[in-house]
């Protein structure tokens, strides 16, 4: 629940980069109104494939180069290939600003923007994305987690064309049976499988650490759905949790990321926050 905003504060400026599955519906959700946001630019790799798309809008952004947003954005939203996410993310933190990141598994190999964000008083946020329970993890690690494990399934075409499938030459287009495929760090996990297990870094980041927190990941012909089991074990609690995620046009990623990325700007600026 959001009580509409009324203090009399200036707008957040809120630049998307990247307009694929999820960055397209921030932008409408954005251009619908979000309390204490307003959405002043966009950018993405194909400007053009996307004008139709942005002409609609209420009030049309403007489409600028990654490195032009900063000036003219206090928070920006990265939806984008994880190659880009220091070019992204670098320039908002080193400012003071925002970022808001997707692509979990990149900060693993750019733990530095981490340290520039605290620097300079900017702000790196991982919604909870297609995962559940990040508030539980979080509140487990203030004291000891003992283990963290997760299974991941999804479909066959969800996990098409993986480095970690392509470098170790696995088949799995003709499967009839679930078949395991990785079984690892979450450390590993993001290396092998960068566009499917931004969740598993997220969890690893909430709870104690991409090298402990430990990962499978299941190809299942069968399935239709992206699927996550969590089991935690510490010392206030044991606890596991499961989610079915109905994919995005996207099949790597799941519809709810977006609506996490939403519900997590509908929070920036709200008197009422649910949720730690």
């Amino acid at each position: 629940m959001t009580i509409p905003e009324n203090s009399g504060r200036p707008d957040l400026r809120v630049a998307v980069a990247g307009l694929g599955a999820i960055g397209a519906r921030v932008v409408e959700a954005l251009d619908r109104g979000i309390d204490g946001l307003v959405l002043t630019a966009v950018s993405a790799q194909n400007p053009e494939k996307h004008r139709g798309r942005l002409a609609g809008l209420r009030r049309t952004p403007a489409v600028l180069p990654i490195a032009a947003l900063v000036e003219v954005a206090d928070i920006v939203i990265e939806c984008a290939p994880s190659v880009l996410v220091r070019s992204i993310v670098a320039p908002f933190v080193g400012s003071g600003k925002t970022a808001v990141v997707l692509s979990a598994g990149a900060l693993l190999d750019h733990e530095d923007l981490v340290e520039l964000a605290k620097r300079n008083g900017g702000q790196i946020v991982v919604p909870t994305g297609a995962l559940l329970g990040l508030d539980a993890v979080a509140a487990a690690a203030v004291g000891q987690i003992h283990s963290v494990r997760m299974v991941t399934r999804k479909p066959v075409r969800g996990l098409a064309g993986a480095p970690y499938i392509v470098e170790n030459n696995i088949d799995i287009d003709g499967i009839a049976e679930p078949l395991k495929i990785f079984d690892g760090t979450a450390r590993e996990a993001a290396r092998g499988f960068p566009a499917n297990v931004n969740v598993a870094v997220a969890l690893s980041l909430a709870g104690i650490g991409p090298d402990r927190t430990k990962i499978e990941i299941w190809a299942d012909p069968a399935l239709t759905r992206n699927t996550h089991r969590i089991e935690v074990d510490s010392d206030s609690a044991r606890f596991s949790m499961s989610i079915e995620n109905i994919p995005s046009e996207n099949p790597k990623t799941g519809l709810i990321t977006a609506l996490s990325v939403i519900a997590c700007l509908r929070k920036l600026r709200a008197p009422l926050r649910v949720g730690t």
